[in-house]
């Protein structure tokens, strides 16, 4: 019946007992948390069947990374390596982060490496060249990279240039403007002591600083699984059982213990990672708790149809891209504090490709409409993890290159085989 017809004008029903049947049927994927374990034994099922594959092979792909580099070199699971691994991949998740807005959309960005260096340019010349106090100078580059992506942004949504053609000529003219920036030398030095130059060099020596993280992030998740829990009994909503809570609570606390301890056993816990997970954690509910999220991947799964819901498109892909240039400009900031400088060849490179191979290994697909900002954490973990591995035998840049390669054409095929058989099961 359509809201707001009148009862009295709707046809009689041959088979009332069938009709009253049929009203209480229920979906019975609404129904798995309440089931438990076989539930969810169920929906691992049915989502396997459906080619929704979620997070599984890149879970699986660290596990068989892990395995293999430190079956050849006992060093790749040493607390050195593993403390090196996370700070360097935080520079290319930030910006990874950025890159799953966009993809949600259904689009790409080309120019956010240019707009990393632009951000590391602009630091290096108000903060060393110029003398501004370097808080007002990481403003004034944060704040860039968002205009740079807002520009982008509105020559895509406004004008109806496609994605691919406006951030390629960004890549372009920014990166002709950040070596415009950088001037004759073509390199300019950060003060390791300052407050970029730390972004990628401070830790937290104490180690109840990593045992305390771990500790928040446990009893943070089971605090917000508890009361979700709680909302949803309240609304008569089918809620997950306490006892998969807790499961699920032990397992994180085993990894995140585990990481803790493995932190301490080096330097500390880095400053770098907390701040990644901070933005990892911000950014998620961002996307799926609030209204603008869920504008986000409606438009990735239907423009036309989030158009006529009501959904400003223009002003969501505006917003996008310079949500994207926003953390490209981040990024940069964390690739300046990793070499102490600013150079020609920041920005360029390989960087964008590791990007968004970060972006799409972690499970983000290149359709638009599926994948979650953690997606950039698995991926760039798998990206550095490799790369870390390789060198630690000795394998030449090249092989490096093939490799990354290879993994990157593995993920794609995977999500356009997943996206085929989804649509085969009618879920797409």
């Amino acid at each position: 019946m359509d809201k707001g017809s009148d009862p009295v004008d709707a046809p009689p029903v041959g088979n009332p007992d069938a009709a009253e049947g049929a009203a209480t049927v229920v979906d019975p994927r609404l129904l798995i948390r309440e089931q438990g374990f076989a539930g969810y034994l169920t929906e691992f099922k049915r989502k396997i069947s459906g080619g929704d594959l979620g997070s599984i092979p890149v879970i699986i792909g660290l596990a068989i990374i892990a395995i293999v580099f430190q079956s050849l070199n006992s060093e790749f699971l040493s607390a050195k390596n593993i403390s090196d691994i996370a700070v360097t991949m935080v520079a290319t998740g930030m910006m990874a982060v950025g890159i799953i807005f966009v993809l949600l959309l259904g689009e790409i960005d080309l120019s956010v490496g240019s707009v990393s260096g632009v951000s590391g340019a602009l630091i290096a010349v108000l903060s060393v060249t110029q003398g501004m106090n370097e808080w007002l100078a990481i403003l004034v580059a944060i704040v860039s990279g968002a205009v740079m992506g807002a520009i982008h942004g509105f020559f895509f949504a406004r004008i109806g240039a496609p994605a691919f053609a406006v951030t390629l000529a960004g890549l372009l003219f920014w990166l002709g403007f950040m070596l415009q920036l950088l001037g004759d030398s073509g390199t300019i030095n950060l003060d390791g002591e300052g407050v970029v130059g730390q972004l990628t060099t401070y830790y937290f020596t104490d180690v109840a600083a990593a045992y305390g993280l771990a500790a928040v992030a446990v009893v943070g998740y089971f605090a917000a699984a508890f009361l979700d829990t709680r909302r949803r009994e309240a609304a008569g909503i089918p809620s997950r059982p306490i006892a998969d809570i807790a499961v699920r609570t032990a397992v994180l606390a085993v990894f995140a213990f585990a990481a803790a301890y493995m932190f301490n056993q080096y330097r500390g816990l880095p400053l770098a990672l907390v701040l990644f997970l901070i933005v990892l954690v911000g950014t998620d509910f961002l996307l799926r708790r609030t209204a603008y999220g869920r504008k986000i991947f409606a438009l990735g799964g239907s423009v036309e149809a989030s158009r006529r819901a009501g959904i400003n498109v223009t002003a969501i892909r505006i917003s996008v891209f310079s949500i994207a240039g926003t953390f490209a400009a981040i990024g940069g900031l964390f690739w300046a504090s990793k070499i102490a400088a600013a150079n020609q060849g920041s920005g360029t490179g390989d960087l964008l490709m590791n990007v968004i191979a970060a972006a799409v290994i972690g499970g983000t697909s290149l359709f638009g409409g599926r994948g979650r900002t953690w997606n950039a954490l698995l991926g760039v973990m798998v990206i550095v993890s490799i790369q870390y591995g390789l060198s630690l035998e000795g394998i030449a840049t090249p092989i490096q290159y093939m490799v990354t390669g290879a993994v990157l054409l593995a993920t794609v095929v995977i999500d356009s085989v997943t996206r085929k058989t989804q649509k085969t099961a009618g879920r797409a």
